[in-house]
C-alpha cells in the first residue's frame, strides 16, 4: 500500500459506481459520470460504464457509491529529508497527510533543516539536493515538488540559470532570507520568471527565527507568482490590506490551514465579490509551530465551504484543479490525460447531513475511505478523518 516508488505503475484500473463525481473544474465542479478508466497511472476514459470503450482491467474498484474527486493538493509546505520533520521532530508526516486525502504537495522552502546554509553555494546545493531526493522518495506514494531555495542577498542571474538547468522549478518563500525588500525581490523574481521558476512571498508577521514582516506593498512590488500564506502564517495583515493584494494585482491567493481564520475567510469573501475565485488555492504551511495536520486541507474545505459560504463542490476545486491549474501539475482534475490520482469520500459516519456536499457545506470532515495515487491503491480507510458511511472494495486484481 505504501510503496516508496516514483515511477507511474503499470496496468488498467477500473473504478465504477461512482455515486458523485467532482472534477476539480471549478467551471463544470460535478460531472455527469459514473465510471473512470485508467491505464499506466493515466486517465483514459469518463463516462458511464456503460458507454465506457474498456479492455479487461487488471483492477476493478467498486466505489459502492462514494464521490470522487481528484487527489488533493497541499500548496505549501516545508519538507527536510524523507518523512521526517525537526520543526516537530515527528516521524511519518507526510504518509499521515496522505490519509487525509493529499496526493501532492508543493515545497516552500526546506527552511527547517538543521545548520540551513545561507551562503549561495549551499543554498543551490540544498535546492538541488531536496529536488533529487523526493523526486525519487515518496512517502505514501505522495508527490512532493522540492528543491525551493530561499533568495539571500547576492545571488545573481547566473545561479537562478544553473538551478534552472538542474531540475529547479521554484523558489522559496521570499522573506524568509535576507532579502526583505521590494527592489531586490522583483529583480531575482523576474529572473527565476525568465528560466521557468514559480515564486513565492511569504505575506504577513514573521513565523520563524530569521523571516521578517512582510507587507503588502513589498508583495505588489516584488511581483512573485504566489502570495503566500495571504491569512498570515501565523500573523496575518490587516483586511485592509488584504484587500488591496486581492484587487491590486491578478496572482494566485493562497490560503494556509496554519494562518489566521478570519483573514482567510475575509480573502475567501474578497475574491468571491471580485469574482475571481479561480485565484484561491489552499495549502497548510505544514510542519509549523502549530504541529502537522494531516487532515488540514479538508478542515480548509469544510471550514470556507460552511462559514465562507462557497459550495461544497466548488471548495473542493480550491485543493485539486486550481492549484493544479496555477502549479502547472497534471493532476488536480478528473479528466481523459491526467494523472490517477482520486480521493474516495463519503458523508461521515452519524453526521447530521444526508449528503457529502451538505455534510461540507455545514462543517463536517468527510471520511476517506480510499487513495489511489498514479493508479495505485495508497491506503484503504483513512486513519485520519471520521469513518466514511461507505467504503469503496477492490473487486479484482490480478
Amino acid at each position: 500500500m505504501h510503496d516508496q516508488s516514483s515511477s507511474a505503475p503499470a496496468g488498467k484500473l477500473l473504478i465504477k459506481n461512482v455515486g458523485l463525481m467532482l472534477t476539480g473544474d471549478l467551471n463544470e465542479p460535478i460531472k455527469d459520470a459514473d465510471a473512470v478508466f485508467c491505464e499506466d497511472g493515466l486517465i483514459v476514459e469518463i463516462g458511464r460504464l456503460g458507454d465506457l470503450d474498456c479492455e479487461q482491467a487488471d483492477m476493478v474498484i467498486d466505489a459502492n457509491g462514494c464521490a470522487l474527486a481528484p487527489g488533493l493538493i497541499d500548496s505549501h509546505v516545508h519538507p527536510v529529508f524523507g518523512d521526517w520533520t525537526p520543526r516537530q521532530n515527528q516521524i511519518g508526516w507526510i504518509e499521515s497527510f496522505m490519509n487525509g486525502g493529499v496526493t501532492s504537495m508543493i515545497s516552500a522552502g526546506e527552511v527547517h533543516l538543521p545548520g540551513r546554509p545561507r551562503d549561495i553555494v549551499g543554498i543551490k546545493a540544498l535546492a538541488i539536493t531536496a529536488q533529487r531526493a523526493y523526486a525519487n522518495s515518496r512517502p505514501g506514494g505522495v508527490k512532493l515538488l522540492a528543491g525551493a531555495p530561499v533568495i539571500e542577498h547576492g545571488m545573481v542571474e547566473e545561479d537562478f540559470r544553473e538551478l534552472a538547468a538542474a531540475g529547479v522549478t521554484l523558489l522559496g518563500e521570499i522573506g524568509l532570507g535576507s532579502v526583505k525588500d521590494g527592489p531586490t525581490a522583483r529583480k531575482m523574481v523576474e529572473w527565476s520568471r525568465k528560466y521557468g521558476i514559480q515564486s513565492t512571498i511569504h505575506t504577513g508577521g514573521p513565523s520563524v527565527p530569521g523571516s521578517g514582516y512582510v507587507d503588502a506593498e513589498m508583495v505588489l512590488e516584488a511581483d512573485a507568482d504566489i502570495i503566500g500564506h495571504i491569512n498570515g502564517g501565523h500573523t496575518a495583515l490587516s483586511t485592509k490590506q488584504i484587500r488591496c493584494l486581492c484587487e491590486g494585482c491578478g496572482r494566485a491567493i493562497e490560503i494556509v490551514h496554519n494562518g489566521n481564520e478570519f483573514a482567510a475567510l475575509f480573502a475567501l469573501r474578497s475574491a468571491k465579490e471580485l469574482r475571481q475565485l479561480d485565484r484561491v488555492i489552499l495549502g497548510t504551511d505544514s510542519p509549523a509551530g502549530s504541529g502537522v495536520q494531516p487532515t488540514g486541507i479538508l478542515r480548509l474545505i469544510a471550514m470556507l465551504s460552511s462559514i465562507g459560504e462557497v459550495p461544497a463542490e466548488q471548495a473542493i476545486c480550491f485543493a485539486t484543479g486550481n492549484t493544479a491549474r496555477i502549479r502547472n501539475l497534471n493532476c488536480g482534475f478528473i479528466e481523459v490525460g491526467r494523472a490517477a490520482d482520486f480521493v474516495f469520500l463519503d458523508t461521515a459516519q452519524h453526521s447530521s447531513k444526508s449528503n457529502l456536499l451538505e455534510s461540507i457545506a455545514a462543517g463536517d470532515l468527510p471520511g476517506v475511505g480510499m487513495v489511489v495515487i498514479d493508479g495505485l491503491v495508497r491506503c484503504g480507510r483513512s486513519r485520519n478523518t471520521p469513518p466514511a458511511a461507505r467504503i469503496p472494495q477492490i473487486l479484482q486484481h490480478a
